[in-house]
């Protein structure tokens, strides 16, 4: 009994045994299944176009369609910047039947080195761009590689940068390379705006590269994004002609100038000399495309920088400029170094307007004793000197301005005329503008918009930002007073247009190299800005070592600027208005005279009254019915004057 007991009991053991293993045979099973069916839906559902993307690659192919990039515009519509269509040859070695004679034939036809063309045509590669040879073809090159006909052998359209005006604003707008990549300016600044997305026309082929028949796709290239700049194209090309004039004139080392709206910041022109061509950039050094000179360069400004102490003078109410006087002797002596006029023997006993229409050392470094460092340099801060202003372009420099605790006597004295601190131009007329425009100081900015390239919706818009305010309404009245007088009586009278008022002041800096003052090596220049009472337009010039003539801000820069600012009169619409301050004139210019009005006199008595000018006149009779120009007309002694008889 005992034993069978014990045989029951064993087999009961068993069966539960065999129970057990199938459960766990089951449960493996479906754990398995449940494995391959989450396998099957990841690969089908969530992975599905990764693994789709992975197998499309083996067969299919792609011929790229670059995107033309975004056109730059000046501030009116004018194209700066715009896109050509060129062809570019592109290889599928494996579809190329007879290697060695298509590599020959293409040899032949760019002109390249066989053994060059040969690494093309054999490369181990699905897609082979022939670079740089087969880049921008010519029209009579891609209709010769066309006829030959050959498998294999492809010509696409490719965008290439056109710069219709070419040399035109080079610094700023700057070049792209071959693969229509920003470099430099704003093609580099703003290249993730102005570079669009490519396209291309996909076709599917088997392992060995031969095409298959199945349709292609096409996906066309999306342009960049547009732009619009603040520039206005006629105030550059003035600006661009009269720098090349003034290179020719004088062959100065360099050249530059600025044209901006001194109620928003707004440029309205730039250039420099030397420039360059962006479409032949390789032609040139980096130091040539890479300095944009009103931006980078930096140089004591000499006189153009005594409107700051003007300005921080007559808010400080330290000086009354018509009643208040100053006599200059022909230098001033400030830790026991003399400062000198100018002018030799000075200019004796001045009112402080006549200190400013002199551009008196002596008078201007009184002043800054006067309102002292703590003041004169909190004024240079506030205008912005010394720092970058902000300027959305590459490779703006800062200046250099004394450090406030070791400034003396001696280096409060020559900053108060100019020497002694370095300032880029871009800083200059933003002070300026400050100075002239009611006291406002603005950043200045060339960027006016990003629109988009079909609904010229704006994406992104630059707006006048305001800095500071760093003078009143009234210093800036009484700044833009005197500036006016400098042009009408004093250094900057060749800058004179009658009929408009203009104010400025002109500059002649001694250069410096290896720490010192080089002999008759001078940067002059002016600037200046119209109407005095209500500017619109601000103009700087300089240029650096003119030759062939006395250096001085007056005789070089101003008569330039003045040509710009003739021009900008009918560019802007700038209404003719009397002139505040009556010019006055040496013995040696050409002076204006008031039109008398001769109508309804006999020709006799009229020519006694026109003896001043040329006279011609048609008609029959005695009495004059019409004159041209019209009565009270400010012209040159010596022009013309027409009278019809009757």
């Amino acid at each position: 009994m005992c034993f069978l007991d014990i045989k029951f009991i064993g087999d009961n053991m068993f069966f539960k045994d065999i129970h057990k293993r199938i459960k766990i045979i089951i449960l493996i099973t479906i754990f398995l299944f449940i494995v391959i069916i989450s396998k099957v839906f990841y690969i089908q559902v969530i992975d599905y176009k990764k693994l789709n993307k992975y197998a499309t690659g083996l067969w299919s192919r792609n011929l790229p369609l670059a995107a033309n990039r975004g056109i730059i515009y000046d501030t009116n519509g004018v194209e700066l910047a715009n896109n050509i269509t060129t062809t570019s040859l592109i290889l599928i070695p494996n579809q190329i039947e007879n290697k060695e004679k298509v590599a020959k034939d293409l040899s032949d036809i760019l002109n390249v080195e066989y053994d060059e063309m040969y690494k093309h045509v054999f490369k181990k590669t699905s897609i082979e761009r022939v670079h740089p040879e087969g880049r921008n073809l010519s029209y009579e090159i891609a209709d010769k590689i066309n006829s030959l006909g050959y498998k294999g052998v492809y010509l696409v359209k490719e965008a290439k940068r056109y710069y219709p005006y070419d040399t035109f604003l080079s610094h700023t707008i700057g070049f792209v390379g071959i693969d229509n990549q920003g470099l430099s300016g704003l093609e580099l600044i703003y290249d993730n705006y102005l570079t669009g997305s490519d396209g291309a026309i996909k076709y599917f082929s088997d392992a060995k590269g031969n095409n298959l028949e199945m349709s292609q796709i096409y996906e066309q290239p999306q342009s960049g994004i547009n732009m619009t700049l603040t520039v206005n194209f006629e105030l550059q090309e003035v600006l661009e002609r009269e720098l090349s004039t003034a290179v020719s004139e004088y062959n100065p080392e360099q050249a530059l100038g600025i044209i901006m709206n001194p109620k928003t910041g707004e440029i309205l022109a730039m250039a420099s000399r030397p420039d360059f061509s962006p479409s032949k950039y390789q032609d040139y050094t980096t130091e040539e495309i890479n300095r944009n000179l009103p931006i980078w360069m930096t140089y004591e400004p000499g006189s153009t920088f005594k409107i700051i102490t003007l300005a921080a003078s007559l808010e400080e109410n330290i000086v009354d400029l018509e009643k208040d006087t100053f006599f200059d002797g022909g230098g001033i002596t400030v830790g026991g170094a003399t400062l000198h006029c100018w002018k030799h023997g000075g200019h004796g006993a001045e009112t402080y307007l006549e200190v400013v229409e002199n551009s008196c050392n002596p008078g201007f470094v009184n002043l800054g004793l006067k309102l002292g460092k703590e003041k004169l340099f909190s004024y240079i801060d506030k205008f912005g000197f010394g720092k970058k202003t902000g300027i959305d372009l590459n490779g703006e420099a800062s200046g250099i301005i004394f450090d406030i605790d070791k400034i003396g006597d001696l280096e409060l004295a020559t900053t108060a005329f100019g020497q002694g601190v370095s300032v880029t131009p871009i800083q200059q007329v933003t002070a300026v503008s400050a100075a002239i425009n009611g006291g406002t100081l603005y950043k200045p900015y060339i960027v006016k918009s990003l629109n988009d390239p079909e609904t010229n919706s704006v994406i992104l818009e630059n707006k006048p930002t305001v800095v500071r305010k760093v003078i009143s309404d009234e210093t800036s009245e009484k700044v833009r007073y005197a500036l006016e007088s400098v042009v009408a009586r004093g250094t900057g009278h060749n800058a004179y247009i009658a009929g408009y008022r203009v104010g400025g002041k002109t500059g002649t800096a001694q250069k410096v190299k290896d720490g010192k003052y080089l002999s008759g090596n001078y940067i002059t220049s002016f600037i200046g800005f119209m109407p005095a009472d209500d500017p619109q337009i601000v103009v700087y010039v300089a240029i650096d070592n003119a030759k062939g003539i006395t250096q001085y801000g007056g005789t070089v820069a101003a008569p330039i600027a003045k040509k710009i600012l003739e021009s900008s009169i009918d560019i802007l619409k700038i209404e003719k208005r009397n002139n505040e301050i009556e010019r006055e004139f040496s013995i040696l210019d050409k002076q204006y005279i008031k039109v008398p009005n001769v109508v309804g006199m006999n020709i006799k008595d009229a020519l006694k009254e026109l003896k001043k000018f040329k006279v011609e006149y048609s008609g029959s009779g005695d009495t004059i019915s019409y004159q041209s120009p019209s009565a009270g007309e400010n012209i040159y002694e010596g022009e013309t004057i027409r009278l019809l008889l009757s």
